[in-house]
């Protein structure tokens, strides 16, 4: 039996996913887990039909998996990370300095911001999302503002900061895999990401507007809440400044949460001398639960913990476990390959390069997938053409990193919708830096406006 699959074969089996996918999590409301595993099943059942030897459906899975282990442990450090600093008081106090350095007039357009320069000082989304992002989010909730509205703002600042960052890793892959220099790439990436950056933030500054209104009387009585509850004082500044630190001298996220997860355990138990040992296992495998009294408080607080991320887990292997299937039985390259033979002008490179990283997100979920796929498959139609390395990695962090935390199977989608409690389908529409980097990067490319060629064009 021929096991070679044809283009048409792939695609038909790709977009069949991609509506089975589509169907189950916005159609039935389902949680993303359960259709990518129906999918895996359905996919496993037809390639045993094939004729496909089921050790090499079990390698696809098995080099799919590998991936996730860096990723998995750092999601279950972050966690751990989200309970201790509540209970050593960092978010809280994040919190009570938010309500006083931010007004509600400009709520929003100031979250876009703050998150934009943690984002760029850290270079990581995730961690911006999940420790000053949680804050700000409980600043917009408490203000009456429309939660997925301000999980657009915080989302958008994260994903500048971490786009746009030498320490962040999707960049540093970005270059890699194009074989361009870090801060070359970082620099021109500027001309579809300062626009994407400035339409954002005119964006949620008039649509902040509607919230110019609200009342502050209700911020008095959470900081008084916050502050008998937990411990808020300069000291929460700690474990943010050995973060920075960290991040500058370029020191590896999982050496980086453990030191500061012990930093704050520490601070535990220097303001909680009584505190048990017991109580901190407990805090680190399930999480902070707040019994404060106040309601607001105690749906934002309680959170984190092992166990929380363990649906984000689940989630990250099975979609990797997916994309392994699809790499290793070379559907996505025979999906791939033959659009590469056809494309000459700059624009329809472009184009196609950024919806196919965007399919790719579709189809696997993983964000690091989106980039590493499109670099090998168009890398030759760059070269041909004559443009720079530097065109091809700018459009693959405008077409594929950026563009994995809108997908809800995802893995950064499902982190951050985790993290924040609002549905990827919720925040979508307020995501605008994601919905604008891959917009001005299409433009950029029918233009030329800022598009790098090697030397010369070649006819």
């Amino acid at each position: 039996m021929n096991k070679q699959i044809s283009f048409k074969e792939a695609v038909t089996i790709l977009i069949l996913m991609l509506v089975m996918l589509g169907w189950g999590v916005i159609g039935f409301g389902l949680s993303p887990q359960i259709p990518v595993l129906t999918v895996i099943a359905l996919l496993i059942f037809w390639l045993q039909i094939r004729g496909f030897e089921w050790e090499e459906v079990m390698k696809g899975i098995s080099q799919g998996i590998s991936t996730a282990i860096v990723p998995i442990f750092i999601f279950l450090l972050i966690g751990t990370l989200i309970a201790v600093w509540i209970q050593a008081g960092i978010i809280p106090s994040l919190m009570v300095l938010g309500f006083h350095m931010i007004s509600s007039h400009f709520f929003v357009p100031s979250v876009f911001l703050v998150c934009s320069l943690v984002g760029l000082a850290i270079g990581s989304c995730f961690t911006t999302v999940s420790t000053v992002g949680i804050a700000l989010f409980g600043m917009g909730s408490t203000l009456g503002i429309n939660p997925a509205l301000t999980a657009g703002a915080i989302i958008s600042g994260a994903v500048f900061g971490d786009k746009m960052s030498p320490l962040s890793d999707s960049t540093n892959l970005a270059s890699a895999v194009s074989e361009t220099d870090l801060f070359d790439h970082i620099k021109n990436m500027m001309w579809s990401t300062i626009p994407a950056f400035i339409g954002s933030l005119l964006f949620f500054f008039f649509l902040g507007q509607s919230n110019k209104a609200t009342s502050l009387a209700g911020i008095a009585a959470v900081e008084s809440s916050l502050r008998q509850n937990f411990s808020v004082s300069f000291w929460a500044a700690l474990p943010i400044i050995l973060m920075f630190a960290c991040a500058w001298k370029k020191v590896p996220a999982i050496q980086t949460l453990f030191a500061n997860i012990f930093l704050s355990v520490a601070m535990i138990f220097v303001q909680n001398p009584g505190f048990k040992m017991q109580k901190l296992a407990t805090l680190i495998e399930s999480g902070y639960v707040s019994n404060s009294g106040n309601k607001t408080i105690d749906a934002l607080l309680t959170r984190g913990g092992i166990s929380s991320m363990m649906g984000t887990v689940s989630l990250i292997i099975m979609t990797l476990a997916l994309g392994g299937i699809l790499m290793h039985l070379g559907i996505i390259d025979s999906a791939m390959k033959p659009l590469v033979e056809h494309l000459k002008k700059p624009g329809r490179l472009i184009l196609t390069t950024i919806m196919t990283g965007i399919g790719i997100n579709l189809f696997v979920g993983e964000q690091y997938l989106s980039v590493i796929l499109p670099a090998n498959a168009f890398k030759p139609a760059y070269k041909r053409i004559g443009l720079a390395p530097l065109a091809l990695s700018r459009v693959l962090e405008d077409g594929g990193s950026v563009i994995n935390y809108l997908i809800p199977w995802g893995v950064a989608g499902s982190f951050v919708a985790s993290a924040l409690g609002v549905p990827v389908l919720d925040f979508l529409p307020f995501t605008m830096f994601s919905l604008l980097s891959p917009v001005f990067s299409i433009l950029s490319g029918f233009t030329g406006i800022g598009l790098k060629w090697k030397q010369e064009k070649v006819a």
